[in-house]
């Protein structure tokens, strides 16, 4: 009998054998793919792929070259215990440089193609944060975190020695910020450097902005101009407002040094990640327009370095840019853009501002375009991430990795649809369900409502390592995600809606899309639901308690926000609130008080499971304590989990695991009864 089962089921399932679900397991077991660059001449590829799972499994991190032009063969390049990274190809496509800690500090590393061990090209008494070589594969910039004033690498080597001798451990500050995401502040400063290379590994280098003090957005934001004389890059201008503006611009500097020149003066918003057509022609960088706004419509704007005019490319396409390359033609540029619950690739003329979709099912990301071909990587909400490749104009995107064809099996992913309603002003809202793994047909399904933070985000088609779909499904809940007024990818008017009106339309929108989709889809059992949520998802959690309290059995708030005033005051970018609450905290006409989750406790009555890491400054952890001592004192049915060492996000995979289960069970144990 025991057989026939098994035969009955591997039947059902439509294989040789039966599959299974997946796993938290088999999600820490997934090898990651980083830093996919490709060769000048687009013959080859090379990515980082860091092994999943536990020690004393591999879970090394090396580098791999693809070899296009050759069958997709891979060979590794890389068998070192530190993890390379940063990785770029050398100008003439020979060689790869990269960043490692081999010698007990990060340094630049060269590594010829043609055969070879990889050659030490620094040797700082600091770690290299990051770099860009020039075509003439001389000349070299530096990121290096520095003291900001000091003359030279050996006046920050002694400060670095004397924060480490203080007898103390007391922490002054003079301005904002004084910590960020999960770090406090201190006296460093990332800078960049000019070098050049030779055949002795470098071992100092001329600071070309001593004197800031403020943030750069790193050399991913950066490049050299086309005579390669000047560096130009993303930064905020030195001042004591850091904290609540979002003002980057685009500055030049000589490498020989001297005064740093603000391209983008004229945008009080933000500017960010310039870059120049291989002909020397253009420079086109991404703009947003509203100050104090990070999450603002980015435009693509191109100088034109001959006549110096400067235009929008393409400013009717109501989406925002994600990242973008020039074309092989210099006049073709190629984007990643949120479009309607997916991540897209368009083509846009610089001419006429035509835009052309590309490809446009799941998330793409990481896009080369060479000699007629496309490479990315993808994911979507049934498939982690892997490259593919689009060749000349066929639309058809191919895998050519498979770093996770072993863990993957034996698993038998979930189905999912994307459906639309009439939201709040009868606005067409969109969303998501999935159904349980072992769904059978006619029977009803407890529900996960899972709600995205942000808020100016979404839960779109991609395979999310920490909020995945496919692990509530496993467990046999239907899922459903909604992208509520203020998600991304919709244009900019519906993310800009939530602004001023955290606890109006988001909510009117979930209400009416549970409504909705529940009836569409009579296997999602409505009366037997938990909805959770983290960041504004937990916020949202935790107004839901307040002013829908008879919509679940159960909710799960993580780093939600419970107390706007004191949420104010203790985190760190403030140009978030200021801008969607209307303000800084003490004026009178802002929303603190008005979608305040605190303000509506008399009204909570839904057992509650309450996590938060105490490293998150961005919603520091008394936020979730408060939501908690709540509870407890009002004698709701309530659970707390703490993570000492994480922040924002659960990150360590043996964290994510407890995570997980410690949310399954909560969740088993209330839509069980």
């Amino acid at each position: 009998m025991k057989a026939w089962g098994i035969l009955v089921m591997a039947l059902l399932s439509g294989s040789a054998y039966a599959k299974s679900a997946l796993t938290i397991e088999h999600l820490n077991k997934l090898n990651k793919l980083y830093d996919v660059v490709v060769s000048p001449d687009g013959n080859y590829v090379v990515y980082g792929q860091k092994n999943g799972g536990f020690a004393p499994a591999d879970t090394s991190a090396d580098l791999y070259l693809l070899d296009l032009a050759n069958g997709n063969k891979v060979r590794r390049l890389t068998d070192s215990a530190a993890k390379e990274h940063s990785v770029k190809f050398s100008a003439d496509g020979s060689a790869l440089y990269f960043l490692a800690d081999r010698t007990g500090s990060t340094q630049l590393w060269k590594l010829p193609l043609t055969g070879g061990e990889a050659r030490q090209m620094t040797a700082l008494p600091v770690d290299v944060q990051g770099y860009l070589v020039g075509t003439d594969d001389k000349s070299l910039v530096l990121a290096l975190d520095v003291k900001p004033g000091c003359a030279d690498l050996a006046c920050t080597v002694s400060a670095i020695k004397a924060a480490g001798d203080k007898k103390d451990s007391a922490m002054a500050f003079d301005q904002l910020m004084v910590r960020h995401w999960d770090t406090w502040e201190d006296d460093f400063k990332q800078h960049f450097f000019a070098a050049t290379l030779s055949d002795k590994p470098i071992t100092d280098a001329m600071d070309l902005m001593s004197e800031w003090n403020t943030d750069v957005a790193g050399t991913s934001e950066a490049a050299f101009t086309p005579d390669g004389k000047n560096l130009v890059f993303s930064a905020k201008i030195p001042a004591s407002d850091q904290a609540w503006h979002t003002n980057f611009d685009i500055f030049q500097v000589a490498l020989k040094g001297g005064n740093k020149i603000n391209l983008t003066k004229d945008n009080p918003a933000w500017d960010a990640k310039p870059s120049f057509s291989a002909d020397g022609r253009y420079m086109a960088y991404l703009a947003m327009k509203k100050p104090v706004y990070e999450a603002d419509r980015f435009g693509l704007m191109l100088l034109d370095l001959a006549t110096g005019e400067r235009k929008e490319v393409s400013p009717d396409w109501d989406r925002s840019i994600d990242d973008y390359q020039f074309g092989p033609d210099n006049r073709t540029l190629y984007v990643t853009a949120q479009d309607v619950g997916q991540k897209g690739i368009f083509s846009i003329d610089s001419n006429f501002g035509e835009v052309t979709k590309v490809y446009s099912e799941g998330t793409s990301s990481d896009l080369s375009v060479r000699n007629g071909s496309m490479v990315f990587t993808h994911h979507s909400l049934n498939a982690p991430t892997e490259i593919y490749q689009i060749k000349g104009n066929t639309g058809q995107a191919l895998p050519i990795t498979q770093v996770n064809k072993e863990v993957l099996a034996d698993i038998q992913f979930a189905e999912f649809d994307q459906f639309s309603f009439p939201g709040a002003n009868e606005e067409t809202v969109y969303g998501y369900w999935m159904k349980p793994w072992n769904y059978v047909e006619g029977k009803k399904y407890p529900i996960a409502f899972i709600v995205h933070g942000g808020p100016q985000g979404s839960f779109g088609n991609m395979f999310n390592n920490r909020w995945n779909a496919q692990l509530w499904a496993a467990q046999g809940f239907g899922v459903v995600m909604i992208d509520f007024h203020g998600s991304t990818g919709y244009g900019q008017a519906f993310t800009d809606s939530i602004a001023r009106d955290w606890g109006g339309k988001p909510l009117e929108d979930l209400k009416k899309g549970f409504a909705y989709i529940t009836e569409k889809q009579p296997w999602l059992d409505g009366n037997n639901a938990c909805a959770l949520g983290a960041s504004y998802g937990g916020f949202m959690m935790n107004w839901i308690a307040g002013n829908w309290n008879d919509g679940f059995k159960c909710l799960v708030t993580h780093a939600g926000l419970f107390d706007m005033p004191s949420f104010y005051g203790s985190t760190e970018e403030l140009w978030f609130p200021e801008h969607d609450m209307g303000g800084p905290v003490w004026d009178k006409t802002t929303d603190y008080q008005k979608f305040n989750p605190a303000a509506f406790v008399d009204n909570w009555k839904t057992p509650m499971l309450v996590i938060h890491g105490l490293k998150d400054y961005r919603v520091p952890y008394a936020q979730g304590l408060a939501a908690y001592t709540t509870l407890q004192r009002k004698g709701i049915p309530s659970r707390l989990v703490i993570f000492p060492d994480e922040n924002h996000w659960i990150l360590k995979p043996a964290n994510a695991e407890r995570w997980y289960n410690e949310v399954f069970a909560w969740m088993k144990q209330h839509t069980s009864k």
